[in-house]
């Protein structure tokens, strides 16, 4: 995975050329919501949203914001875990990548990008038997993770996104708005 990352990331330096068309400027701002597929937690339906603001052509920066729940319940017995994972995030948009690669259609609809997240997990658990509810065994801290995705704009503003990495969830899909 790290020589992966590293072969892109030469990739990325070696072809960013001003020519192709350019999907993310330094103006554009990224609004994406969704829920997470294949969570990597025992359950649940994990929600989240991230904001992200275009600095430089091709590199977007902002945070996100995931949680995920799930518990058990039989009887008069309940427990469950809260998941909550917030941080920083920034994106490399690869559409010049790929025209330079002649992998891209040029299409400006389509918005491929890949980045690093970096932020904090908090988890919580409970139960109705009065049990020290700090039991605990997946732990709070700091965390660094990836995503790999994209986003297909249906208008010139709405569009949908798909994204694998790690955070909450392994799958994430939704919405996404550029303004």
């Amino acid at each position: 995975m790290k020589k992966l990352f590293l072969s892109l990331l030469g990739v990325t330096a070696l072809f960013s050329v001003s020519q192709a068309q350019d999907q993310t400027t330094a103006k554009d701002k990224y609004l994406n919501a969704g829920v997470g597929l294949a969570a990597y937690t025992a359950g649940g339906v994990p929600v989240g949203a991230s904001f992200e603001i275009g600095i430089k052509e091709n590199i977007s920066v902002g945070g996100f914001v995931d949680y995920a729940r799930y518990g058990y319940r039989s009887g008069g017995y309940k427990w469950n875990y809260n998941f909550l994972y917030f941080g920083a995030r920034g994106s490399y948009h690869l559409s010049d990548v790929l025209a330079a690669l002649e992998l891209g259609n040029g299409n400006s609809k389509f918005d491929p990008y890949g980045g690093l997240s970096v932020g904090l997990r908090t988890v919580s658990y409970n139960d109705n038997t009065g049990s020290d509810i700090s039991y605990n065994h997946y732990g709070n801290g700091m965390f660094v993770g990836f995503h790999a995705g994209t986003r297909y704009f249906f208008t010139e503003k709405i569009g949908g996104f798909a994204e694998v990495g790690y955070g909450v969830s392994a799958l994430k899909l939704g919405v996404t708005a550029k303004f």
